[in-house]
């Protein structure tokens, strides 16, 4: 078995070839369009057929090369990245190169049989990318929004809309309204904001109801989950990419940052807060079970539970993420 690892670049990916044991069989550099990709397949029969890829993941710059070996019949193994540090710090060379790097990937997945494989996109990165541009939306709003409240201040202190109240079309008319009869560069400048709200208010629920539509029907079991809405279940349904790609509810667990980590040596067992794993799974995760503590008869007992044993809201809040991890690792199972 011949393990060929990439560092892949925006202009260019590095290949090296390793054997079983680790030791460098060939190395080659080449561009990042489908016809190097093709090359780089020709290339790597000299190895035999017996192989497997190993690509650092980061699939912003590695998913067309993903794509091409994939439609060639390839098979690809995901490394991430940390796991390549420890792979340099072992090796005899110093220094950092793409070579290097490749090398580094190659004898990581070589050292870590059971990382997950590559598979072509589907419809769960759509979801991903409507849900990432929403948030971008929701984001320039909040900014247009503070700039309106700045301006509105400086035409007249006295006027401060109410919290909350500028996402709405009917204040914005008002607030419009208002302005229509000023003279001036701030007024003219706030008329301005005031329609690119309007407009980004338009966008975001026209994006809404695109997500609510494939969410119901990617993710049905998911959205049954208590405190599990549409923007939540999108985001879950997005970030996992995939979920038959963990081995296990533990190996998801530590994906999403809800399995605690151990930090103890001699007779007193202890855990602390892991704060790896993927950050929007964790927060989706998190929003889950504040909703849960608050309206959710079992959750809340879960709680008071652990708090009688000792646990502090924090910890018995983290028990309870953790249980919901198993929760939604079923539950996606279930919609796949």
């Amino acid at each position: 078995m011949v393990i060929l690892g990439i560092d892949a670049h925006k202009r260019s990916h590095t290949v090296v070839a390793v054997d079983e044991v680790g030791r460098k069989l060939g190395e080659k550099t080449l561009g990042t369009t489908t016809a190097d990709h093709l090359a780089l397949v020709t290339w790597a029969d000299r190895f035999g057929q017996e192989r497997r890829w190993a690509v650092e993941d980061c699939r912003h710059l590695s998913r067309r090369l993903e794509r091409d070996l994939l439609a060639a019949g390839e098979r690809i193994t995901r490394v991430p990245p940390k796991l390549m540090a420890n792979a340099r710090d072992g090796a005899r060379t110093y220094g950092k190169s793409d070579p290097i790097d490749a090398l580094a990937v190659a004898r990581a997945a070589l050292r870590e049989p059971d990382l997950p494989t590559a598979q072509l996109d589907g419809p769960d990165r759509d979801l991903r990318l409507l849900a990432d541009y929403r948030d971008d939306l929701v984001a320039e709003r909040t900014r247009v929004i503070n700039r309106i409240r700045w301006q509105l201040h400086e035409i007249d202190p006295a006027w401060q809309p109410p919290a909350r109240c500028l996402q709405r079309a009917k204040n914005l008319n008002k607030i419009a309204a208002d302005l229509a009869g000023r003279d001036g560069i701030v007024p003219r400048l706030c008329r301005s904001l005031v329609q690119r709200c309007r407009e980004l208010t338009e966008q975001i629920t026209a994006l809404d109801k695109e997500l609510k539509h494939l969410v119901e029907k990617l993710a049905p079991a998911l959205l049954e989950i208590i405190g599990c809405g549409t923007l939540t279940a999108a985001k879950i349904v997005g970030e996992t990419a995939g979920v038959k790609r963990f081995r296990s509810r533990h190996a998801y667990a530590r994906h999403n940052g809800t399995a605690p980590l151990p930090v103890w040596s001699g007779n007193r067992q202890r855990h602390r807060l892991s704060r790896v794993g993927n950050r929007q799974l964790n927060t989706a995760i998190h929003r889950i079970a504040i909703t849960q503590a608050h309206y959710h008869q079992p959750a809340r007992d879960f709680l008071q539970r652990r708090r009688a044993d000792g646990d502090t809201t924090s910890e018995s809040l983290r028990a309870l993420k953790r249980r919901l991890s198993d929760v939604v690792f079923r539950a996606l199972l279930t919609d796949a």
